[in-house]
């Protein structure tokens, strides 16, 4: 049985994420570890779910990354980063999926838009439907909730009015549902990622990303010569981040995902490049795309061809 932790508690996107990935991205590639019965377990963090992975409770666990309206998720890539010296505690990423994402606001009974005076909501979700509660409810005010599961329980115990969450925890927690569909921006969806221990990449599939975590040195340029290593070798870089390193007051650390592939020779020489230039190199993983974004990289077969040849003494 493989058990897979998620970013809890029932009735969280981030569920939903997982139901998906189970169902229609992991059948699609080969893993290991996954076999054909599965257990749930529920999380209060993303940090908490990445633990269980780190502590051999979970072989999985699946977490949001990156909100295409608030961008990462801070608690996830802070969770991400090794807990030991140099890499030790390193966990991997091996899937992706991303869901569109629109709210549900609920609560106990039905109520007028007037009656409403509190709305409870996991601080990433208020983000996304703001200008769409203060339209809607405009006398009320946001409570936070530890996530959008969360919110509907809150409603549920008494403690808000109506929350922003999901048609499945709304259900769960018995709640009457006065809207769907609410999102402030269009086409609004976040990206939900399957991190276990390392292991061996999935397979290219000439749709892939490669993500990783840099230490630069304190140096000027450090991060310009960085990103010239994916720049020089025709790397198309889709996400760059940075985080307050709180081990190092007034310093950062630097998330980059890239299209390609490990197994692509320019993403591979980028790779190696880094390692010779940064403090450190947290390999994050290399997989295949929900949707694909960006150019692939460059095709140096030719130039491979050519080099070998040159090395044997049979290039023209």
């Amino acid at each position: 049985m493989s058990v897979f932790a998620y970013f809890g508690p029932s009735g969280t996107f981030t569920e939903i994420a997982l139901d998906k990935l189970l169902s229609e991205r992991l059948p699609r590639q080969t893993m290991p570890r996954v076999t054909g019965e599965n257990q749930k377990i529920a999380a209060n963090s993303p940090a908490a779910t990445i633990e269980m992975v780190r502590g051999g409770v979970a072989d999985f666990g699946c977490v949001p990354i990156e909100s295409s309206v608030e961008g990462a998720v801070p608690a996830t890539a802070d969770a991400l980063v090794p807990p030991g010296p140099g890499t030790a505690g390193r966990v991997q990423a091996f899937a992706e999926v991303i869901l569109d994402v629109a709210f549900t606001i609920a609560a106990r009974e039905p109520m007028s838009a007037s009656e409403v005076r509190s709305v409870a909501a996991y601080p990433v979700a208020a983000a996304q439907v703001r200008e769409s509660v203060e339209k809607l409810y405009p006398q009320a005010g946001f409570v936070n909730a530890s996530s959008n599961a969360a919110a509907a329980a809150d409603v549920a115990a008494g403690r808000a009015d109506v929350a922003v969450t999901t048609s499945l925890a709304a259900e769960i927690a018995g709640l009457t549902v006065l809207a769907d569909g609410v999102a402030d921006a269009d086409e609004a969806h976040t990206r939900f990622l399957l991190i276990g221990p390392p292991g061996p990449t999935p397979a290219r599939t000439g749709a892939d990303r490669t993500s990783v975590i840099l230490d630069l040195p304190n140096v000027p340029g450090s991060l310009m010569a960085a990103m010239n290593e994916y720049a020089s070798r025709g790397i198309d870089l889709t996400r760059i981040e940075s985080r307050p390193r709180r081990e190092v007051p007034g310093s950062h650390r630097f998330y980059l995902d890239a299209v390609g592939h490990i197994d692509d020779d320019a993403v591979g020489e980028a790779l190696r490049a880094l390692y010779r230039r940064c403090e450190r190199v947290v390999f994050l993983g290399s997989w295949p795309v929900d949707r694909t974004t960006g150019a692939p990289p460059p095709d140096t077969s030719d130039s491979m061809v050519w080099f070998d040849g040159i090395r044997s003494g049979e290039a023209p």
